[in-house]
């Protein structure tokens, strides 16, 4: 009996290897991205196989795969099997990943020259970026403030920014009685922290009452990255959408350059960067 493929000197390596790795570190969890899918032919002892070949498919059974549009060879039995050993959590945020279901089989009678008569399909279930949109419920908070200076309620805001809870603060000019100028404010906020966010906008302002009401939120999957451009450092927020996954420097992380030209080159470049996966950090 031989082993072919499987008992090859490369394959070995990379055996040994990985697990002395995987025994010297000392690894809470382990973590892979969406899997490229390959395409096309290898010949094998067997024959002729087609991509991911029958071992590679039947050990990677609800992992997420994506056409990268690079074919070949792209994940092999040997890969495979470690990331099964593994159990690999997958973090699929930046392609609408595939999740292989199962393999199916079928063979024909007919003897053809170096290649099995053989039919195989592959049953992936889509998932669809519309279904993982977050729904959620938030709080609005909203009051009026007409007397108190500029500077100050600047201040309060920045904090009522930092408490834990609060999800985001606007502020707006408004129009009120008597022709009077005034800040309209608005913070939506975690339903579990109401109580200590409405206490806070007590403290930071001089308002002496508001009004809050929940509603329903929606998020897209979203995560930060980190990428080094030049000698700048860059944090980049990735939004999956329906179609696309789109960056976002961190204005605070661009100022970091010269000048309006500058600081627009830095966001691009930096956004550029964080769709790249072989760029983050």
């Amino acid at each position: 009996m031989s082993f072919h493929e499987l008992g090859e000197w490369d394959s070995i390596a990379d055996i040994v290897g990985a697990a002395y790795l995987i025994a010297s570190l000392d690894v809470v969890e382990w973590t892979i991205g969406t899997l490229p899918l390959g395409s096309g032919y290898i010949q094998t002892a067997h024959g002729r196989l087609p991509v991911p070949v029958p071992a590679t498919a039947a050990i990677l059974q609800g992992y997420a795969f994506a056409d990268d549009g690079v074919g070949g060879e792209r994940v092999t039995p040997t890969g495979a099997a470690i990331v099964r050993h593994l159990n690999c959590h997958q973090k699929r945020h930046l392609k609408t990943p595939n999740v292989l279901v199962c393999c199916g089989y079928g063979f024909g009678t007919r003897s053809l020259p170096g290649l099995s008569n053989t039919l195989r399909a592959l049953a992936f279930e889509t998932e669809n970026r519309q279904e993982a949109v977050e729904n959620a419920e938030a709080v609005v908070i909203q009051f009026e403030v007409d007397d108190q200076t500029p500077e100050d309620l600047a201040t309060g805001l920045d904090r009522l920014r930092g408490c834990a809870g609060v999800l985001d603060v606007l502020q707006s000019p408004v129009v009120e009685k008597k022709g009077r100028m005034a800040a309209s404010i608005q913070l939506l906020a975690e339903p579990d922290a109401l109580e200590h966010i409405v206490d806070a906008c007590f403290l930071e302002t001089t308002t002496i009452g508001l009004r809050h009401h929940v509603v329903q939120r929606r998020k897209l999957p979203r995560e930060m990255r980190i990428v080094q451009v030049g000698n700048h450092t860059v944090r980049v927020k990735l939004v999956s959408r329906a179609h696309a996954v789109t960056a976002k420097a961190e204005s605070d992380d661009a100022e970091q350059a010269e000048g309006s030209t500058g600081r627009m080159q830095l966001r691009q470049q930096a956004e550029a960067a964080g769709l790249r996966p072989e760029d983050h950090t």
